[in-house]
């Protein structure tokens, strides 16, 4: 935890235009584990703000005080066990809330919100970082869990979210939600998928929600047993469930097994649904096994930005998939005010471009690439032998901007230095000189999502 008034800007200057806050969250546990082999996704929420004003900015970092978090802090110790079992946790724990926040950090109706997808969000004072509490839509979350990826309808401004394992730990219930603009919910569906599974991010488009179940699978007996949360099972097809926006009846899509995670972004024209993701074969998590027990295989895991189309109306339950780079990578990002539409430009971390070798014994992303859907162009940036990134996010510099222009922020990892630098690119050339560099002068950890808040928006908040 810390604060840092008026970070050093060694390259460049801040534009003007840049009036608001980048918030981050990661992983950062805050004691030794409590279980061996514990892994990233299993540690306390620490959740960062850059906040920019008059060419200045300002960094704060705090713990997210989850029931968990202070639960420990009073113990000196950790207590609770494996990622989501709780069969391994101390038993003085019991009852108190798994959940990390450590996922995302999103902005709606007024509220700064750190999520993990186990959980309900905890609402987080945008100024301080404090936190405030629980927040359940003024208890009307029926939903054990809420995801860290709800999506903002631009359109209307809605929150158009979902649980999933949403009757508890390993059952294959799903409540879908919509809240609108001002935090209230006015839709809730439930459903099952055809398997209990991982569903970290999913699909909204103007007129379709789509829930991606994909075969990292859970169990309760094994759970129960010790072991760990989710295996691939590749044997399970993946299936695409479509449900009309504001709807409950759900249509299954099948489809041949193989892996995706986050989604760049969704679109329809009324009847055919677009997605586009980075799809692999295999899952990209070493942490969680094969089922069968085979050994991990990076080559494998390589994902590959391409389009899933859904027919809607078609008699078949199939969808197809194409291809749209040639270069494996994750993380991707778009331009929100271009959710749930169709859209031109994105972004995404780089794990593998063809002609370069990568550097020997440096793992994560060294690459960050900005993507011309329309024209296949690709744009990429290096961020050194020594060096890894995080995931970048989409900043115009007014709402009208047109789509493409604006800012790409992007924290960097000097690991040689032990430091990190948040560079500010031009979106249209983020190959080219950064349009200003953060001398951030700590080493953050490493983060999993964030996103950008106006200066107009932070004066909107909630009571």
């Amino acid at each position: 935890e810390g604060d840092i008034r008026g970070v050093e800007v060694s390259q460049g200057e801040i534009p003007a235009s840049l009036r608001g806050t980048f918030y981050r969250v990661g992983a950062d546990p805050a004691w030794p584990p409590f279980v061996d082999r514990d892994f990233y996704f299993n540690a306390d929420g620490m959740v960062a703000m850059f906040r920019f004003e008059n060419g200045y900015v300002d960094f704060r970092s705090r713990y997210v005080r989850t029931p968990r978090f202070l639960a420990e802090r009073a113990a000196r110790r950790s207590l609770f066990g494996a990622y989501r079992n709780p069969y391994t946790d101390d038993p003085s724990v019991t009852g108190i809330s798994r959940g990390l926040a450590n996922t995302n950090v999103y902005w709606h109706a007024g509220r700064l919100l750190a999520s993990k997808e186990d959980s309900a969000p905890i609402q987080i004072d945008p100024d301080t970082l404090e936190t405030v509490g629980e927040w359940t839509w003024a208890g009307d979350l029926a939903s054990q869990t809420a995801t860290a990826h709800p999506k903002i309808d631009p359109r209307t401004g809605e929150l158009v979210f979902f649980g999933y394992a949403a009757k508890g730990e390993t059952t294959p219930d799903i409540a879908y939600y919509e809240a609108d603009r001002d935090g209230r919910i006015m839709h809730e569906a439930w459903f099952q998928a055809p398997y209990s599974s991982m569903i970290h991010d999913w699909a909204v488009t103007e007129h379709f929600v789509v829930f991606p179940i994909i075969p990292l699978t859970s169990d309760l007996e094994r759970l129960k047993a010790g072991g760990p949360y989710y295996v691939w099972d590749g044997s399970k097809d993946v299936y695409l469930g479509v449900v009309p926006r504001r709807g409950s009846d759900v249509r299954w899509y099948r489809g041949t097994n193989r892996f995706a995670s986050h989604i760049m972004n969704a679109f329809d024209d009324g009847r055919y649904v677009h997605i586009d993701t980075p799809v692999g074969e295999n899952s990209a998590f070493p942490w969680f096994p094969d089922i069968t027990g085979a050994p991990f295989d990076p080559d494998k895991t390589k994902g590959y930005l391409s389009r899933w189309t859904i027919d809607t109306m078609g008699e078949t339950d199939g969808f197809t998939q194409r291809r749209l780079t040639n270069c494996s990578g994750e993380f991707p990002r778009t331009d929100d005010r271009w959710a749930t539409r169709g859209y031109r430009f994105g972004v995404i971390n780089l794990t593998d471009v063809p002609g370069q070798t990568p550097a020997d014994g440096m793992p994560g992303f060294r690459w960050l690439a900005s993507i011309d859907l329309a024209t296949q162009a690709m744009k990429r940036r290096f961020a050194g032998d020594d060096s890894t990134v995080q995931e970048a996010i989409f900043v115009p510099p007014r709402p009208d901007a047109p789509h493409g222009d604006g800012y790409v922020m992007q924290l960097v990892d000097r690991h040689a230095l032990a430091r990190t630098d948040l560079l500010i690119l031009d979106a249209r050339q983020v190959d080219g000189q950064p349009v200003a560099t953060v001398k951030i002068p700590i080493r953050m950890p490493g983060g999993l999502h964030g996103n950008w808040v106006t200066a107009e928006q932070l004066a909107r908040r909630a009571a």
